[in-house]
């Protein structure tokens, strides 16, 4: 993959990751997007700040905080780009507590071979690639089905060589022109064999098969071996952003 500099901004990118990732849930907060999925992952359970929420900041982070609390969950806003300096500035005078960076790495798709693993592609995720997922290193929780599978053209990649649990999982989405990749996952036993680049191939041959040009995924900072290969395949960092969390 070249080098190439992605065609939208951070907002525009991050309201395409939006779509392709979404809780159960959405409420707009004026430009502001309210989401809730059951607790499961910051993303669909976090109001995106990207613009103008319409009101003086320290209203809106009330605002936000009301409309978490009446559901249950704890309050949460992610933050991308430098665009949300001042929304996170009131964020913190407020108590709310920064969780690390996560990269935004974009890249050019292409489709190439598919390195001779088989990879199967399924439009739902079945028992054996939800227990192939561990988000964050746990097992999934009930709602997590339904924000999986909330999204127009969306994807389920996994990869068996035995028969025990699967040995990868990862899940695409294609949103416009841009296909989202999320959920890469390799069992530990069949670590360093080629299989996340296997299932990331896979993802892009779909997603070029449906008009996508460019592909976007998340990573945290944290995660030095995920950020290693997709450095190796191309990826470039496009923009950060992090989650703050209410004080319980």
């Amino acid at each position: 993959m070249g080098q190439s500099r992605s065609p939208l901004d951070v907002v525009g990118l991050e309201r395409v990751a939006a779509r392709g990732w979404r809780g159960s849930e959405e409420a707009a907060l004026g430009e502001w997007l309210l989401r809730a999925g059951g607790g499961f992952t910051g993303r669909a359970n976090s109001v995106l700040v990207a613009g103008d929420p319409g009101r003086a900041l320290p209203n809106a982070v009330d605002a936000v905080t009301a409309w978490y609390r009446e559901r249950g969950l704890r309050p949460c806003a992610q933050l991308p780009g430098r665009q949300a300096r001042p929304a996170d500035a009131a964020f913190a005078a407020a108590g709310w507590e920064r969780d690390e960076d996560v990269l935004v790495l974009t890249a050019p798709l292409t489709s190439g071979p598919d390195g001779g693993v088989p990879v199967d592609l399924s439009p739902t995720p079945d028992d054996a690639w939800l227990a192939g997922y561990h988000h964050r290193g746990r097992p999934l929780p009930p709602t997590a089905r339904a924000v999986l599978t909330n999204a127009e053209d969306v994807v389920f990649a996994s990869v068996r060589l035995d028969e025990g649990p699967l040995a990868a999982v990862a899940r695409g989405v294609v949103t416009d022109d841009w296909l989202g990749v999320a959920a890469v996952t390799v069992a530990e036993e069949h670590r360093r064999r080629g299989l996340a680049t296997a299932v990331m191939a896979a993802l892009q041959r779909w997603g070029a098969e449906r008009g996508a040009t460019w592909v976007y995924l998340q990573v945290t900072s944290s995660n030095a071996p995920a950020r290693a290969l997709y450095r190796s395949a191309g990826f470039i960092e496009h923009h950060r952003y992090h989650y703050r969390y209410a004080s319980d």
